[in-house]
């Protein structure tokens, strides 16, 4: 930025805005009539020259206007996150239909949806990991001689059943024992299942006697329940709103994003960095490593229901994405969803 004038940033702000909107090369000519620019097309081209050499902004080919690289577009979007709002109109759509959802719904497929809606692009949301979710409720229950069920209660109301193997010589009186000290752990305030092995597997070590053997037997049940982790959710929605805009004529890029979409263990790698980053991440290009597709942008941020486990929701879409309206409404999304889960309600203005 300190080699860019403001002469430059501007021109080169306005190149940006103005392919976002049409999805041409922009020439001097048209922005000089069209963003009130003082300066001759002469002027212009010049320092759209300029812009070419630091980088900025490319050539297709001679004849042509210019269109923005992909640092163009993170100064250009660097800048937006500084002065990001999200839009009456947006605020509304987001309040109104997550705020109203009746009980039991997917909440994380209500969003995709709707985020894909208002940008035509496509989401994707990702429930957070169910062993970090804070439990209100944790209880096994016996099924036969090899095999037990493990019931989790999250404090969002979410019910996960999973069937686990019994450890040897497990009776039923031993299983009630565990389960009345756990009950007696999340009494005292909620905890995720891992914070729960955790804590008796260093209560176990510490203690000697009787209660020793409780805590090796619980710690063996709870050992038993994390070694089965559930496949995190992964939520994509409207795939189909990107194959309508221009840049998805090429056939080779549309396969290459479908191929992108199928891989969720790539995404959820991807995913997985905005939850260790804050606030809302922008990748452009080659920094979101979604396999052979270089034309992208994922602009993603985390929610959470209960101040501790998080989920990822984010959009997914070309680069000639219009920022201006994403990068809020992402961000003002995931805190509505958090303040939702959690049981609380962002207001109307």
């Amino acid at each position: 930025m300190a080699e860019l004038t403001q002469r430059s940033r501007r021109i080169l702000y306005a190149t940006i805005t103005e392919y976002i909107a049409t999805g041409e090369p922009v020439g001097s000519r048209r922005l000089s009539r069209s963003y009130g620019i003082n300066l001759s097309p002469a002027t212009i081209r010049n320092v759209l020259a300029d812009l070419e050499e630091l980088g900025f902004v490319v050539q297709p080919h001679t004849s042509a206007g210019r269109i923005p690289t992909v640092q163009g577009f993170r100064i250009f979007v660097e800048a937006l996150v500084r002065m990001r709002e999200v839009s009456p109109e947006d605020r509304s759509a987001v309040l109104q239909r997550l705020q109203n959802l009746a009980p039991g719904t997917d909440i994380q497929r209500e969003a995709g949806q709707l985020l894909s809606t208002l940008t035509g692009a496509a989401a994707v949301v990702t429930a957070p990991k169910p062993e970090e979710e804070l439990l209100s409720q944790l209880k096994f229950l016996r099924l036969d001689d090899q095999r037990m069920l493990a019931v989790l209660v999250t404090q969002t109301g979410a019910v996960q059943n999973r069937v686990l193997l019994a450890p040897d010589g497990l009776d039923g009186s031993e299983l009630e024992r565990v389960n009345n000290l756990v009950a007696e752990m999340l009494e005292r305030g909620p905890r995720s299942l891992v914070t729960i092995q955790e804590a008796v597997a260093e209560r176990h070590d510490r203690e000697r006697g009787a209660i020793e053997e409780l805590r090796r037997r619980a710690a063996d049940v709870l050992g038993k329940t994390v070694e089965q982790r559930a496949s995190p959710q992964v939520v994509i929605e409207g795939q189909e709103r990107l194959f309508d805009r221009p840049e998805f004529l090429d056939a080779d890029k549309i396969r290459a994003f479908l191929r992108a979409f199928d891989d969720r263990a790539r995404l959820l790698d991807m995913l997985d960095g905005t939850l260790a980053s804050g606030g809302v991440r922008v990748l452009i290009g080659s920094e979101a490593k979604l396999g052979d597709v270089e034309d992208v942008t994922v602009i993603s941020t985390s929610y959470s229901p209960d101040g501790a486990s998080k989920g990822t929701v984010g959009v997914i879409g070309p680069t000639r994405m219009d920022y201006a309206k994403v990068v809020p409404l992402v961000g003002f999304t995931a805190r509505v969803m958090s303040e939702v889960l959690g049981g609380h309600e962002e207001e109307e203005p």
